[in-house]
C-alpha cells in the first residue's frame, strides 16, 4: 500500500468521511511508505479505529481486525485447531476411511495475525486496544512485528506473502514497553477543537444544519472541560448530532444528554452545574 503523497492521504480519508489533519497524515504516509507499523494512542473515542478503517476502505484493502483483550493468546490471535473436525476424522478412519494428517492445514483456524500474513492483496491489520493485553502477548508482538512471520510447530515457517499496514491503538490504560514503541512510527489523537469537530460531524451526516453541528460540538467542548468518568467521544457527538435532527434543530440537550454521556453520575454532575446552560 503506498501514497504519492501526504495530500493524498488526507484526500482519501475525507473520501471515507474521516478528517485528518496533517500530522496524522503524515504518519500514515510514513508508515505506508517506510513499511513500519503505526501506534495511535489517545483517550477513548478520538477516532483511532476508524483510521484503520477508513484507510482499508479508502484503498479497496481488506480490514483485518484483532481486537485485544485481558488473556488472549496465541490460540486467538495466531492459530488454532478445529478439534470437532480432527476428532470426526478419528472416527472415520477407525471405521475405515482414507486417514487425514490431523495437524494439516485442512483442520487449521486462521485467526486474524495468520489471516494478515496469508492474505493475498492490500490489507491494513488492525491490532486494536492493545493496552488490554498482558505482557506474554505484547512480548509475542515484538517478534510478529519484527519478523512478520510466525512459526506453527506442526506446520513450519509462515511469512508474509506481502506486507499489511499496520495499525495498533491504544487507549493508555498502561504503558507499552519501550521495546514495542521503537518497533512503531507514532503519533497522539486528540480531541478536536470544536470548529474542526464541526467539519467532522458536517462529514458524517451531509446536509445537517450549521446551527446543530455548532451547538452539539460547543456542547461537547464544555463537557470534556468538566471531570468526568467517561467524557464523549467524537463517535457520541456524532450521535447527538443525529438525535436532533430526528427530534427538531431546537432539541433539548438536557434531555438527551444519555446520547453523550453515559454514567449517571456525570449527567447528574453536568445538570447540577447548569454546564450547558445558554447553549
Amino acid at each position: 500500500m503506498r501514497f504519492a503523497t501526504t495530500e493524498d492521504v488526507s484526500r482519501d480519508l475525507a473520501g471515507e468521511g474521516y478528517l485528518a489533519d496533517q500530522a496524522l497524515s503524515t504518519a500514515v504516509y510514513l508508515a505506508a511508505t517506510l513499511e513500519q507499523p503505526l501506534l495511535l494512542e489517545g483517550e477513548a473515542g478520538v477516532g483511532k479505529t476508524e483510521v484503520a478503517r477508513a484507510l482499508a476502505a479508502s484503498q479497496g484493502a481488506r480490514l483485518i481486525r484483532l481486537q485485544c483483550h485481558e488473556g488472549i493468546d496465541l490460540h486467538h490471535a495466531v492459530y488454532d485447531w478445529d478439534y470437532q473436525r480432527q476428532l470426526l476424522a478419528i472416527r472415520a478412519a477407525e471405521a475405515g476411511a482414507e486417514a487425514s494428517e490431523l495437524f494439516g492445514r485442512e483442520f487449521l483456524l486462521r485467526r486474524p495475525l495468520l489471516e494478515a500474513l496469508e492474505h493475498d492483496g492490500p490489507a491494513v491489520l488492525l491490532i486494536d486496544e492493545v493496552d488490554r493485553a498482558d505482557d506474554e502477548f505484547e512480548a509475542f508482538l515484538l517478534e510478529f512485528l519484527a519478523d512478520f512471520a510466525i512459526t506453527i510447530p506442526e506446520l513450519g515457517t509462515v511469512a508474509a506473502k506481502g506486507r499489511p499496514l499496520v495499525v495498533l491503538t491504544s487507549n493508555r490504560t498502561r504503558e507499552l514497553h519501550d521495546a514495542l514503541k521503537r518497533r512503531c512510527l507514532y503519533h497522539w489523537i486528540d480531541y478536536p477543537s470544536p470548529e474542526r469537530e464541526a467539519e467532522i460531524v458536517r462529514a458524517r451526516l451531509p446536509g445537517v444544519p450549521d446551527a446543530i453541528a455548532a451547538r452539539v460540538c460547543t456542547a461537547v467542548a464544555r463537557l470534556r472541560e468538566e471531570e468526568l468518568y467517561k467524557l464523549p467521544g467524537v463517535g457520541e457527538t456524532i450521535t447527538w448530532a443525529r438525535a436532533l435532527l430526528a427530534l427538531d434543530e431546537d432539541g433539548d440537550l438536557d434531555g438527551t444528554l444519555g446520547v453523550a454521556l453515559k454514567v449517571r453520575e456525570d449527567i447528574e454532575r453536568v445538570r447540577e452545574k447548569g454546564v450547558l446552560g445558554g447553549v
